[in-house]
């Protein structure tokens, strides 16, 4: 097998998530633990307790990936390990750390300030995002350059999920826009979702210019096992280009399908998403035929995953 440990981005939070995890295991108590310390704040309690707070980008960050850190420690304690990692958007992160480039108390304390930066970067009611459902992304991406020339604001294709499902972001009047557009197109679904802002497009300029500035107190390792990341889909070459990496990744397009398709080309067969949802799960049986995939969030997907593994 050619395991891949594949982490969730924001949007799969709730509350009640890595409860369980923290309740019976020692690896997954040890981490919601050291996070609570480096933030100040009881994160178990907002992972557990407090819907609204998860809906908060700055609490919702650190939260998924202190639960998404505690599943894995999980997993390798029952022996499973990765060749291959990666995650969506803000789960590359917890990529990172999987592959030792990236301490966790070093990540979680991150990530709080990029969910505040991103937070700031746009005022609430100024963007939005729709995925859009049932459409290649050539045509998406002519839509949203249509809208645009025609000076009707900003757009983009921000998300490239999986065959047929890309989300657009941008000004929310354009977006607006663009999802109509879309569906004149025959897009099956155009659904405006519940985020902050217009995450992955140059409106979060501000963002990624205060996290360049938090990341230079960052001191990353040498990666163990190769991080996929959202930039290009590509391996990223070594240390000393994460920081950019990360910068450049707040305002760009998340290319998710390309890196399942480039992991898949590598012999990876068994993807593991680490986390809460399916999400990543679901984009992946939507693109590849023939591979083993499955969640861990929770004692009972867990065991599952378990007895798959050993099938």
């Amino acid at each position: 097998m050619k395991t891949v440990f594949m982490f969730s981005g924001q949007g799969a939070q709730y509350a009640g998530m890595g409860k369980e995890l923290y309740d019976n295991y020692k690896e997954a108590k040890e981490i919601f633990d050291t996070a609570d310390e480096v933030l100040g704040y009881s994160i178990k309690d907002i992972c557990f307790n407090d819907e609204e707070k998860l809906k908060n980008t700055e609490f919702a960050q650190p939260a998924i990936l202190t639960m998404s850190i505690a599943a894995m420690s999980v997993l390798k304690e029952q022996g499973v390990r990765a060749a291959l990692t990666a995650g969506l958007s803000l789960g590359e992160y917890s990529a990172l750390v999987a592959s030792g480039a990236l301490d966790f108390k070093d990540a979680v304390g991150l990530v709080q300030k990029r969910g505040k930066f991103m937070a700031e970067a746009v005022p609430a009611g100024q963007g939005a995002m729709y995925a859009i459902i049932g459409l290649d992304r050539e045509v998406v991406e002519e839509v949203c350059k249509s809208v645009m020339d025609a000076g009707d604001g900003y757009v983009i294709a921000a998300n490239y999920n999986c065959p047929g499902q890309i989300a657009i972001a941008g000004e929310a009047a354009a977006a607006d826009k663009a999802a109509e557009l879309l569906k004149e197109k025959g897009a099956k679904m155009a659904v405006k979702l519940k985020v902050s802002g217009p995450f992955h497009t140059e409106l979060l300029k501000s963002a990624s210019e205060k996290l360049e500035a938090e990341l230079k107190n960052i001191t990353f390792n040498d990666m163990k096992i190769p991080v996929y990341t959202n930039l290009n889909a590509q391996i990223i070459p070594s240390k000393d280009d994460i920081a950019s990496i990360l910068v450049k990744q707040v305002i760009s397009p998340v290319r998710w399908e390309d890196i399942i398709r480039n992991m898949a080309d590598q012999g990876a067969d068994t993807f593991i998403e680490l986390g809460p949802g399916k999400a990543l799960t679901g984009f992946v049986k939507r693109t590849l035929k023939g591979v083993k995939i499955m969640n861990i969030e929770d004692v009972s997907t867990l065991n599952k995953a378990i007895d798959k593994l050993h099938e």
